[in-house]
């Protein structure tokens, strides 16, 4: 039996040696007044997303007035359906027409629009900030 209670007692000790060292280890992580040093980057950073573009071209370089012209072309980086519209350039400024389409599958699109003023036309087509290079129609 004295075997027995010494046994216990050395139990009793040892864990209350143990809680001991624990709190005090915490208590000096809690007290330490340096800062720790910053995290270094370990990663690479996140790759940047490439920029959209848009190519046309037109289905005829020369129209009588009243006539369509089919411009087609293909797109970078624009997702499929995504709304596009065509303009022209008049009086110096870009101006919105009516016809729009959708970027298709395979990143491609064809859109068709009436020209009536006779000369020469800057047509473009353009989402958003993005556009495509001007193509010239002659309308005669």
């Amino acid at each position: 039996m004295h075997l027995t209670l010494r046994r216990c007692a050395c139990r009793v000790a040892a864990g209350a040696l143990s809680a001991a060292l624990v709190s005090a280890g915490s208590a000096g992580a809690f007290a330490a007044t340096s800062p720790s040093p910053k995290p270094t980057r370990t990663h690479t950073a996140m790759p940047t997303k490439a920029a959209a573009s848009i190519t046309a071209r037109a289905s005829h370089s020369s129209i009588r007035a009243g006539q369509s012209v089919t411009l087609t072309g293909r797109t970078a980086h624009l997702a499929a359906g995504t709304k596009l519209t065509v303009q022209h350039l008049n009086n110096g400024k870009w101006t919105t027409l009516r016809e729009t389409t959708a970027v298709k599958k395979g990143d491609t699109f064809t859109v068709s629009t009436k020209l009536a003023v006779k000369g020469k036309q800057e047509l473009r087509v353009v989402h958003g900030d993005t556009h495509s290079k001007s193509v010239t129609v002659n309308v005669t």
